[in-house]
């Protein structure tokens, strides 16, 4: 407050010649009037915190009105909208009124905490609204002794009360009509600083408020425009209004190309009436989460996506689009339905690993001559079932690719069905190496051939003969499967099991062809199986 005091101090800039007005006596020239009102002026129109303000004011209005002691009580809204009180001092330390309560709007300070009016006496005690009021009737014990009294509202400019100067003195009839004058021009002045203060206080939390709205929508802009799910926002009636980078890998659209266009742009025909029910959801205040569904790409190709659709609101909270989230789920649906395969390919393996046990038990039967014989025999042949399931299962611990000769790959799946006589089996022509995922492929369709055949055909009969024969046609090895000697095949069999479409799928993965011939002395099947793709060449 000393600060404060200095700042109006008539001896750091008045002319010479000019004295400073005496307390005991206010006749104050029209020219210092000015001044005193210039730099009152000057001061509050400062950067100042409203604790500086209200003490700047107070001191004036003390120095200049001829009191002895002043305070100015105002109140102030905290950020929660809350209104408390707080109160500054001149003339006397801030420790005289610490042990006194916030005053109450009694009879005598009800005209200024109300804003009606001015309150000036002589002698306060004498006033008829005086000590009317409990639990004190008076000034408490201890309080200044206040007997010359002037009291002047502080009024906003939208006519609230911000509070109120109380000048007093300790001797009666201190205060005249030109001190009430100076206590009121210097209380308007006031006002009009708190009214300020508040204006800049206000404009600086807005300030603060867009920047870190500013800042916070840079953040999530980036965070859109880098995030790895295709991220875009539509209007209620289903225009697409923003679109970002992921959205442009994924969709195949530039930003230009898809703002501006209906979301439908990416909806296959047989999904639109998921747009409705999006859309439906959104209008309600409802989130649409992980919705796992197709869309449409630029090129016409679908994809698998996941999406989350959340209301966009203004800041009315009024529902005014609707932001949208695609995650592309394509390899874990394509996971999903390769796991599904395996295991329907595993069980089909299983099966026929039980029918061609049986198969091998009864074949066995059929040419044993003794209990020892049939046990050497089946153990051989179960032997050989699982030296064929090793070499097509084969893994190379080193990282290596997996690879086998088609001859030796023939006969590791056809040894365990050979039925004991010379010509039960051949394999004749050229061989070729077969590598990586086409050595899978070839083995699962060769497993199918010969599960047919001893389920059905020439390995099914102890006079059954197989002839396997290989020729190089340019880019193409022909392979040649010839059942004879089996059960008569009187026509072509109509039920697809899932052995045919496993067999049909592996044959489609090596860019094969087979041309099957249905004869009743037996079956003939002719394969033509790319060289390049068997050999796990890149050109394929």
């Amino acid at each position: 407050m000393n600060g404060s005091e200095d700042a109006f101090d008539e001896r750091d800039d008045a002319e010479p010649g000019v004295p400073s007005p005496d307390r005991g006596d206010l006749r104050v020239t029209e020219i210092e009037r000015l001044r005193m009102f210039s730099r009152i002026a000057r001061a509050v129109a400062g950067d100042f915190d409203l604790g500086e303000l209200v003490a700047i004011v107070t001191d004036a209005a003390t120095q200049w009105s001829g009191g002895k002691f002043g305070a100015f009580f105002y109140n102030q809204v905290d950020d929660k909208g809350e209104i408390y009180s707080l109160y500054t001092l001149s003339g006397v330390p801030r420790s005289a009124f610490a042990n006194f309560e916030m005053p109450r709007k009694t009879a005598v300070f009800a005209p200024t905490f109300d804003g009606t009016g001015v309150v000036r006496s002589d002698d306060i005690r004498k006033d008829p609204r005086y000590g009317r009021s409990e639990p004190h009737f008076g000034m408490p014990a201890g309080h200044l002794p206040v007997v010359s009294y002037l009291a002047v509202p502080v009024i906003s400019r939208t006519g609230a009360v911000h509070g109120g100067l109380f000048i007093a003195h300790d001797e009666p009839g201190r205060f005249g009509e030109d001190a009430e004058e100076i206590v009121k021009t210097i209380a308007a002045h006031a006002a009009i600083a708190i009214d300020n203060a508040a204006l800049l206080r206000e404009a600086r939390r807005e300030s603060e408020a867009r920047r870190i709205a500013h800042e916070t929508s840079a953040k999530l802009a980036a965070i859109v425009e880098h995030s790895d799910d295709a991220i875009l926002s539509k209007s209620l009636d289903g225009t697409i209004t923003s679109w970002n980078a992921s959205a442009e890998r994924l969709f195949g659209y530039a930003a230009e190309e898809a703002i501006g266009r209906h979301i439908t742009l990416l909806i296959p025909e047989d999904r639109l009436h998921e747009e409705d029910m999006i859309i439906g959801g959104v209008r309600e205040g409802r989130r649409t989460e992980h919705l796992e569904t197709l869309r449409r790409r630029k090129d016409g190709t679908l994809v698998h996506v996941s999406l989350t659709v959340s209301p966009i609101r203004d800041e009315h909270g009024n529902i005014v689009g609707a932001s949208k989230i695609a995650r592309d789920i394509s390899e874990r649906v394509e996971a999903q339905e390769r796991q599904a395969l395996l295991m329907r390919e595993m069980n089909h393996r299983i099966k026929n690993l039980f029918t061609l046990t049986g198969g091998l038990i009864s074949l066995s039967a059929r040419s044993a001559g003794s209990v020892e014989q049939l046990a050497s025999t089946l153990r051989d042949r179960v032997g050989a079932l699982a030296r064929a399931h090793a070499l097509t299962m084969q893994d190379d611990l080193d990282g290596g690719e997996a690879s086998a000769g088609l001859v030796e790959l023939l006969r590791a799946i056809l040894s365990p069905y050979e039925t004991g006589h010379a010509d039960a089996l051949a394999i004749t022509g050229e061989d070729i190496q077969v590598r990586g995922s086409a050595l899978t492929s070839l083995a699962l369709v060769l497993h199918e051939f010969a599960t047919n055949a001893a389920k059905y055909g020439a390995l099914s009969s102890l006079e059954g003969r197989l002839t396997i024969h290989l020729r190089r046609e340019g880019e193409m090895l022909v392979m040649q499967w010839i059942e004879r000697g089996g059960p008569a095949v009187e026509i072509a069999p109509t039920h697809i099991g899932f052995g045919s479409r496993l067999e049909k799928a592996a044959l489609s993965g090596l860019g094969a062809t087979i041309t099957r011939t249905w004869d009743p002395a037996g079956l003939t099947l002719s394969v033509a199986l790319p060289v390049a793709q068997l050999a796990g060449s890149s050109s394929s």
